[in-house]
């Protein structure tokens, strides 16, 4: 038997990105970006920047799940990032869908 594929159509997520990338102008707007043309915004925006390094953290209470991914794929192809973390638990119910 095999699982059927989990969807989250609905529901929402808690987010928190974890950004490190090369420190450069144009960066913090660059990774804005992913969320205003989702028209999402994030709850927590916060950058320091060590040696050349900045270390970004964005977080959202409520993000709409099915954005989660699709959001940290656009921020992983970024001019500069050299690494993306991020965790997120679901808040709400997780149904599946038929195969």
């Amino acid at each position: 038997m095999s699982p059927e594929p989990w969807t989250l159509v609905g529901q929402f997520a808690s987010v928190r990105y974890h950004v490190a990338a090369d420190a450069s102008p144009g960066l913090l707007p660059r990774l804005l970006q992913p969320f205003a043309k989702r028209d999402l915004t994030p709850d927590v925006f916060e950058c320091r920047c060590l040696d050349g390094c900045m270390r970004v953290e964005i977080a959202m209470a409520a993000m709409p799940a099915e954005m989660v991914h699709l959001v940290a794929g656009n921020l992983a192809q970024v001019v500069g990032v050299r690494s993306l973390t991020h965790r997120q638990e679901v808040t709400g119910l997780v149904q599946r869908r038929a195969a």
